[in-house]
């Protein structure tokens, strides 16, 4: 008995399977080399948010969360690895800042500038949808 497929055929099919097997090992080199953007918080970045639940505009939340920080309950090493995560207390402090985050988020959409949304704070509000002649209004990143 003959194998009813043509030996032609059945090699290009073999070596497009090949080629495939290459391009994939390929790939995936290539991304066994991709470093992640982020390798976590550092120790520097600990600092600075246990420095910003100490000064006198972190959020009572945020406060109470330090002070339990300091009694040795839990570290900010254990909130930003996520090990707190079911803790009420922790959700409640990370909560006050989702409205920023929000805000943030929606001026990013709208095409804000992401450097001056972090250096302001708060993004611009967004301008009236109104259907006059000009602008009623300048921002500092229209020119």
């Amino acid at each position: 008995m003959t194998f009813p497929y043509d030996q032609a055929r059945l090699q290009a099919l073999f070596s497009e399977v090949d080629s495939r097997v290459d391009d994939l090992g390929k790939v995936a080199t290539a991304a066994s080399q991709v470093q992640r953007r982020s390798r976590g918080l550092s120790e520097q970045d600990l600092a600075a948010i246990e420095r910003f639940a100490k000064s006198p505009g972190a959020p009572k939340e945020l406060k109470d969360l330090q002070r339990r920080v300091d009694a040795g309950e839990m570290s900010w090493a254990d909130v930003a690895a996520g090990r707190a995560v079911n803790d009420p207390g922790v959700q409640q402090a990370l909560a006050v800042g989702v409205p920023d985050l929000q805000r943030a988020y929606r001026a990013i959409e709208e095409g804000q500038d992401i450097d001056d949304i972090i250096a302001s704070g708060t993004p611009a509000p967004p301008p009236p949808d109104d259907e006059d002649d000009g602008p009623s209004h300048f921002r500092k990143d229209a020119w």
